[in-house]
């Protein structure tokens, strides 16, 4: 799927660009690494990854309102970012943001319990940060 095709079924919106709006999401970017760091320091690891997914949403939620889009799914949100950014944007950081968006959907709405171990959530906590920093640099 493709941006085009994200636009037809509704997964994405064109809007005005919004420079407000993508700096108020990179500060909630930032809000929601510093409370999946508190919660992996508390042992609520499947929390933190959540959290550390929904940091990485907000961030590329900056690149869409700075661009002048809308996301109406998580899947057009990545979908956008993989197409638009990728000569800007590390690799690592659209393979984590689409990890961790599959690994949040098996969080939330799997029966089966999740196995996340301590040491893979400081990783994505990393790599979230260093997201945040990097589209904040983008849309700046």
């Amino acid at each position: 799927m493709d941006i085009k095709e994200c636009l037809e079924k509704g997964l994405l919106k064109e809007s005005v660009k919004d420079i407000n709006k993508a700096l108020r999401s990179i500060e909630i970017s930032k809000n929601k690494v510093n409370r999946a760091i508190r919660l992996k320091n508390k042992g609520f690891l499947e929390d933190a990854v959540v959290n550390i997914y929904s940091s990485m949403f907000h961030a590329g939620r900056a690149l869409l309102f700075k661009d002048g889009f809308n996301e109406k799914s998580h899947y057009g949100l990545y979908v956008y970012i993989k197409e638009k950014y990728k000569d800007k944007l590390e690799i690592r950081f659209l393979n984590e943001l689409d990890a961790l968006r599959i690994g949040r959907h098996e969080i939330l709405y799997s029966l089966e319990s999740t196995k996340i171990n301590k040491g893979d959530v400081e990783d994505v906590i990393s790599v979230a940060k260093d997201f945040t920093s990097a589209v904040e640099k983008l849309v700046k």
